[in-house]
């Protein structure tokens, strides 16, 4: 079982400098590390590490695999992590995976600024690191300049002027972020579909097993980590391949299923809504309505 004792909790930048051996950044609540130019020989390697910060990794022409918390991610194309605080992760076992750029920065950083009210609509910060964003050239070039852009203005001295410019350009680097990876979730449309298809088949086979009436509805939890993904990343996908989120995807799925049970069976409405996963079968018959405008009775009555 596991235990705070267990995990590294890193709680503020400068410690976390002191930990790589760097010394205290200009500024506390920000920070740039190039690992190509740290001795991180006494950083402990294979532990739980818990940051109280933000950390967003470009790798640009890394090559291997890395495994960060239980899976691996391949950055042969180079591309970008991102952490938020409190998640847990395995530092890297092996040197050469430090390598590569990283910005941390402290909520605190962007709090009175409109990214403090929006930061957690970016939603890869949920994603595990095994979904990370793959770059083209032409984006990684984008996203290096941006990182040349924050390394400038740490180098210079601190002014008045230092928060809104770091905020500023923190902001456009989500952005450009966010514009990525929705190409990503396009070109690799592949991939994605066959995504999709075992999702499909998992509601199907929970159905078709009966599921429900021991476990209940299929949750976005159950069905995430069945497909061995993290729910925001399912979500996100699925909202741009399908324009549904993954519970609007399943309660599509629940009614489909619905609808085959009242057109080629006589089991009544509340046997079908215990069989699908619901506790009261009011639920259902609101859910039903809501999606198809009519009653599971009047569905029904429209066969016969």
């Amino acid at each position: 079982m596991q235990t705070q004792a267990d995990i590294n909790h890193i709680k503020s930048i400068s410690q976390l400098m002191r930990i790589l051996g760097l010394s205290a950044p200009l500024h506390p609540m920000v920070a740039l590390v190039d690992y190509n130019h740290v001795s991180i020989d006494m950083f402990p390697r294979g532990q739980k590490i818990s940051l109280d910060f933000y950390k967003i990794s470009f790798k640009p022409t890394f090559t291997g695999h890395l495994k960060y918390g239980q899976g691996y991610y391949d950055f042969e194309e180079g591309g970008l992590a991102f952490l938020k605080p409190k998640q847990i992760v395995f530092s890297p076992e092996d040197l050469e995976s430090y390598e590569g750029i990283a910005l941390y920065f402290h909520p605190d950083f962007v709090r009175n600024y409109p990214l403090g009210k929006t930061i957690n609509q970016h939603g890869f910060f949920s994603y595990d690191v095994s979904e990370a964003l793959f770059l083209s050239a032409k984006e990684k070039e984008i996203i290096a300049n941006l990182f040349t852009i924050i390394t400038n203005e740490l180098d210079n001295n601190i002014d008045s002027f230092s928060q809104d410019v770091l905020v500023s350009q923190i902001e456009l680097l989500l952005n450009y972020s966010n514009r990525f990876y929705n190409r990503q979730f396009i070109t690799r449309k592949a991939i994605n579909h066959d995504i999709i298809s075992s999702l499909d088949r998992l509601l199907n086979s929970y159905f078709e097993e009966e599921n429900g009436l021991k476990n209940g509805l299929p949750s976005v939890k159950y069905i995430s980590t069945e497909l061995k993904l993290s729910q925001r990343y399912l979500s996100d996908m699925l909202s741009s391949l399908t324009g549904l989120t993954t519970q609007q995807y399943i309660q599509n799925a629940i009614i489909e299923k619905a609808k085959e049970r009242l057109s080629t069976t006589t089991l009544s409405v509340s046997e079908i809504a215990y069989e699908l996963g619901f506790e009261h079968s009011q639920s259902f018959s609101k859910l039903f309505k809501t999606k198809t405008k009519v009653s599971p009775l009047e569905f029904r009555q429209s066969f016969n």
